[in-house]
């Protein structure tokens, strides 16, 4: 049951596992802001939650932020139902091991395998994990949240008898006076097996309405070698990626990217349209682990992955920041 009090003084939300129910009109929702940024957020609930899947993490979930006028976040599918994989929006973050689940490799059909930011989920007959799949959630863990008028803090904590244990905390932050958003996370295993992951943001941009095409520019700090076929959609040119046409709906870009390096330095993208004048730097305190870049009309995804390995007793932290800016309209 999730108890949610519409203040901007700190407070704590609880939501107990496993609950069940009708999900109502409205689900849980949170506001942020700073005076230049305004951020509004769906809350996790196992119940009445705007997304339900089991692919990305529940937590931080942004549904809309403004700034100087622009949007650069919101809906970008056409169909909508909370246990779809990926009816998600804003910079939603997904953690896999061996491109599966915790523990997915060792479970058998019948048993349990973790989502981070999820729960526990049932491993039905399956040749091998599923990634667009939605797994029957067998415990949803516990969710607290607290709030202030420009942050707010979720942590989920879960435990499954394959030993796998952690409390996983995620802070947004808006920064004091500034068009600065920080995407706080801390790891700690409280199990007795070691946690391997990786960790991806998807980065769910819809900035301005705006279609992926000439009007955008996606810039690294490093020479672009895409490793799959753009088929014309795309094109690389040294650091930058440009689009020659608007896509078309059905038509979609996905590529892996290489050419970065060891160092977190190379975790550093620019996303600027021409035509409204919006431009976010997004950068990493990790190395890039691998790097996608994927897009449909609608949405256009920089998908960058961090390593992240955490012993029993341990705890890991790892930091994204958002720097939203204006420039010259074309």
């Amino acid at each position: 049951m999730l108890f949610h009090v519409h203040r901007i003084i700190p407070i704590c939300i609880f939501v107990a596992a496993g609950a069940q129910g009708t999900p109502p009109a409205e689900p849980p929702q949170a506001g942020l802001t700073n005076g230049l940024l305004e951020a509004k957020l769906y809350l996790p609930d196992p119940v009445r939650g705007y997304y339900r899947g089991t692919r990305f993490d529940w937590s931080g979930v942004i549904s809309s932020l403004k700034y100087a006028g622009h949007e650069y976040f919101g809906q970008w599918f056409e169909k909508y139902d909370p246990k779809i994989h990926d009816a998600i929006t804003g910079p939603v973050e997904e953690f896999r091991t061996r491109e599966a689940g915790l523990g997915y490799e060792d479970a058998k059909p019948g048993g349990t395998f973790i989502r981070i930011g999820v729960g526990v989920v049932r491993k039905p007959e399956e040749p091998r994990y599923q990634t667009f799949r939605t797994y029957e959630i067998v415990d949803s863990g516990v969710w607290k949240i607290r709030r202030g008028k420009e942050w707010i803090e979720f942590t989920h904590k879960l435990a499954d008898s394959s030993d796998y244990a952690y409390v996983y905390r995620k802070t947004v932050r808006l920064a004091r006076s500034k068009p600065v958003m920080t995407i706080e996370h801390a790891l700690r295993n409280t199990g007795r097996r070691r946690i391997e992951t990786v960790q991806y943001n998807h980065n769910f941009f819809v900035i301005d309405a705006q279609p992926t095409g000439p009007g955008f520019t996606v810039t690294f700090p490093f020479a672009l070698r895409p490793l799959n076929d753009l088929k014309g959609l795309a094109e690389t040119r040294g650091r930058e990626l440009h689009f020659p046409k608007e896509l078309e709906k059905g038509q979609s870009i996905y590529t892996v990217i290489e050419g970065y390096g060891k160092e977190a330095r190379d975790y550093d993208i620019r996303i600027e349209n021409k035509v409204t004048g919006a431009g976010v730097r997004i950068t990493g305190d990790r190395p890039l682990a691998k790097l996608v870049f994927w897009s449909v009309r609608s949405t256009l995804c920089p998908e960058p992955y961090v390593d992240l390995q955490v012993e029993p007793g341990r705890e890991i932290r790892w930091r994204l920041t958002y720097e939203f800016y204006t420039l010259p309209k074309r």
